[in-house]
């Protein structure tokens, strides 16, 4: 059994429970999960956790994103991307470069508030909104917070297409700001191509078809930011029981290793001046 990290480069045709399935045919165990799904026709990083490492997807999910796309303009779909039928067309023409960066920085850098496609993960009344879409229901989403940190945007031979590069907070979809994007030029827009190039620091992902043993980090890799404690005989003990703990330097997230730098436990600050486990690994 292995426990680590693995970044996988996710291919186009494959949904994130694809990846997770094959992955367990290639190390042979059952424990396997994914931080951060992608569409079935995007491609790039997935980071996909192994055995106990598993635990500590919950922790990258929140990392930010960055991603490569094409903002086609004069058409929208209805999932907001290639795959979607044809549910308008504009003469967009018109619209120049300067245009859509003026667009971009008018409206789609910093905190926005976006809706959740239909087609995205979110739950309404239970329910996973692309569930709903299938069964061609749809239903009104509220609008949530999320923070878009670079946006940049450059021609391509063709007038009614351009390339883009975002940088973004989790929870961001890519394919939305390219559908808002259209709307706020005057007509409409889909998304195609989308790469994500980076989750955080993992930027490096390895082809599904090539990944081996070799590719898996350690579990402490999956902490990317968080202060590491060295602990000495005694905390070893004491982490292993999961006992509240005085509180480490720092404000925590802590990852707690021992001398070999294997990761023991992820404490968080906790009451007054002491930390406790938020998961010990066995």
């Amino acid at each position: 059994m292995v426990d680590g990290l693995v970044v996988v480069d996710k291919p186009a045709g494959m949904t994130s429970h694809d990846v997770v399935a094959r992955c367990r045919r290639i190390f042979g165990q059952k424990r396997v999960g994914h931080a951060g799904t992608l569409d079935p026709d995007a491609t790039g990083v997935l980071l996909v956790g192994l055995g106990q490492a598993t635990r500590l997807m919950r922790f990258l999910t929140g990392l930010p994103k960055s991603y490569a796309g094409e903002v086609v303009l004069g058409r929208a779909t209805s999932t907001l991307d290639a795959a979607g039928e044809v549910v308008g067309e504009w003469d967009m023409s018109g619209v120049t470069l300067g245009d859509v960066q003026a667009a971009v920085a008018a409206s789609f850098v910093g905190e926005i508030a976006q809706v959740p496609p239909m087609v995205s993960a979110v739950k309404v009344g239970g329910k996973r909104l692309h569930e709903l879409a299938r069964a061609g229901i749809e239903v009104e989403r509220a609008a949530r917070p999320v923070t878009v940190h670079r946006f940049d945007v450059v021609a391509t031979p063709d007038p009614l297409v351009f390339a883009v590069e975002v940088d973004c907070s989790s929870g961001t979809y890519i394919r939305s700001l390219a559908a808002d994007l259209g709307t706020a030029l005057g007509g409409g827009a889909h998304l195609r191509a989308l790469r994500r190039v980076a989750v955080g620091p993992f930027t490096q992902p390895v082809a599904l078809g090539a990944v081996g043993p070799a590719d898996v980090l350690p579990p402490v890799d999956a902490l990317p930011g968080f202060a590491r404690v060295v602990a000495d005989a005694d905390l070893v003990v004491a982490v292993g029981h999961g006992k509240v703990l005085p509180r480490f330097s720092g404000d925590g997230p802590w990852a707690v290793v021992d001398g070999a730098g294997t990761l023991l436990a992820v404490y968080e600050a906790h009451q007054g001046d002491t930390a406790k486990p938020a998961l010990v690994l066995a």
